[in-house]
């Protein structure tokens, strides 16, 4: 693999990339949303600390799961992401 090809997720037995992103809150936002939902996450960061980059290719940050639990969690995350932040739990509607 060449510096500037996309880097990949590790191949990791019975354990699957479901999410990843350049941005360190993304990542734990979505380990939480999952830990409360009692599916186990692991982060896998590839960060490049020399160079204290945190945007881009050189600063990927993984998510995954065990191989059994990739369907419920990819599902989660695709209900959270489709979760409307401005409304309002009480009466459904939107401020």
């Amino acid at each position: 693999m060449s510096l500037f090809d996309h880097p990949k997720p590790n191949e990791i037995d019975n354990w699957v990339c479901i999410f990843e992103s350049s941005t360190d809150y993304e990542v734990e936002l979505a380990r939480n949303y999952l830990a409360n939902l009692k599916i186990p996450s692991n982060i896998l960061s590839k960060k490049d600390s020399a160079y204290s980059l945190g945007v881009g290719e050189m600063a990927l940050i993984y998510l995954y799961v065990p191989a059994e639990f990739e369907k419920g969690a990819r599902k989660a995350l695709s209900e959270f992401n489709d979760i409307d932040v401005d409304e309002d739990p009480e009466d459904g509607e939107a401020d």
